[in-house]
């Protein structure tokens, strides 16, 4: 029999006594810490068999340094600290220096980017069933199952860690797992600019745009910079404004005191159970957003994107993978045909929907804005004009 569950009011609990506070939960956070740090040592801990024992002291990696709150998540500013503790072996990887993603490539090895291309980690050796093994803790710990029935899983860890593995038989070359370290904090614009993403004219176009209420479509390739992007776009906006986030994997970072955040789900090993981003559109469209904004156009949510921006809901944003400008019309006819769309109803409706187009690359490891434009129809069909 289970128990039910009854919620107590806030202003009915009676406060825990500051004795059992300082013996009990100061115990127990000391303790959590412990047992993490002498887990990213390489101690033999049940939950960390295996490639955890290969963590090397490299210089520059301290094998028993874990961020101030990364054992326990916690709400500070934009959202929960990056659990880094959850990645069991390769933590004490993600906390050295300012890692964005790693790779392990089954037994061949560990690559690190940290920000100027992916570099191979020659500490890190674990062969394929250690890997293997890893890639389901991992996986389990973001409330999924993956095996060969299901052979490719994302999911999110605390504080947005993403983590996402693919086994043998669909990698041919062993299990692949691939991880996206969230920053803390997101750059605002000012730091963008700073860091050369885009000069003075395009920083003081990209506000007014945000302060005019502009629906913003940005467009890169993948690692391009788009998700950085739109959270520092996002975070120039009103303070009073709604946010309503929905993505498929919860990365947005945004500097904003009124941000809803909705993830997408998807079926359980029973089939039951998925929520897509288009029935998530039209749930965020209930909550009266002020700004409306989907992480990744990829699927027929971009019909439900188009409908809501087409009807009153301005400075919303999107993100859509693309190569260039000129892609782009090509890319969301491709969407649309999935939505059941054809290119001329495409064409019409993101002239309508979308201000503004901005579209960012990565060359040799820096990422920058390379072009500002603005949807136009030329003979019935979509196309980019360069601004």
């Amino acid at each position: 029999m289970t128990t039910p569950f009854v919620a107590t009011p806030s202003w009915l609990r009676s406060p825990a006594p500051e004795a059992a506070d300082a013996a009990g939960v100061g115990a127990s956070d000391a303790a959590g810490v412990g047992a993490a740090s002498a887990g990213l040592r390489g101690a033999a801990t049940p939950d960390d068999a295996g490639p955890a024992a290969l963590v090397p002291d490299s210089p520059g990696t301290d094998a028993t340094a874990v961020p101030d709150g990364a054992a326990v998540a916690t709400r500070v500013g934009l959202g929960a600290v990056p659990d880094l503790s959850l990645l069991g072996p390769l933590a004490p990887f993600a906390t050295a220096g300012p890692v964005t993603d790693l790779f392990v490539n089954g037994d061949r090895g560990l690559w690190i980017d940290r920000g100027s291309g992916a570099e191979r980690e020659p500490a890190w050796t674990a062969d394929e069933p250690e890997v293997r093994a890893l890639a389901i803790r991992l996986i389990a710990r973001g409330g999924r199952h993956i095996d060969e029935a299901t052979p490719a899983v994302d999911v999110r860890l605390g504080g947005g860690v993403r983590v996402h593995a693919v086994l043998p038989p669909v990698s041919t070359r062993g299990t692949v797992i691939s991880v996206r370290v969230p920053r803390v904090a997101g750059f605002p614009l000012r730091a963008l600019a700073a860091a050369g993403m885009l000069d003075a004219a395009q920083e003081a176009m990209l506000r007014d745009a945000v302060a005019r209420r502009r629906n913003l479509l940005v467009t890169g390739a993948a690692g391009a910079g788009k998700t950085t992007l739109l959270a520092a776009l996002l975070s120039e906006a009103d303070r009073r404004d709604r946010i309503v986030l929905i993505e498929d994997v919860a990365e947005l970072a945004v500097d904003h005191p009124h941000v809803v955040s909705l993830e997408a789900r998807q079926a359980n090993l029973e089939g039951t159970g998925r929520l897509g981003l288009d029935a998530l559109l039209r749930e965020a469209l209930r909550m009266r957003p002020d700004r409306l904004v989907v992480g990744e156009c990829r699927g027929v949510e971009l019909r439900e994107l188009l409908s809501a921006l087409n009807t009153g809901h301005d400075g919303g944003a999107g993100t859509l993978h693309a190569n260039s400008l000129d892609d782009v019309p090509a890319r969301l006819e491709a969407l649309g045909s999935a939505a059941g769309l054809d290119a001329h109803a495409v064409a019409r409706q993101s002239v309508s929907a979308f201000d503004l187009v901005l579209h960012v690359e990565r060359v040799d490891g820096r990422r920058r804005l390379a072009g500002i434009g603005r949807f136009a129809m030329h003979d019935g069909r979509l196309a980019v004009v360069a601004q």
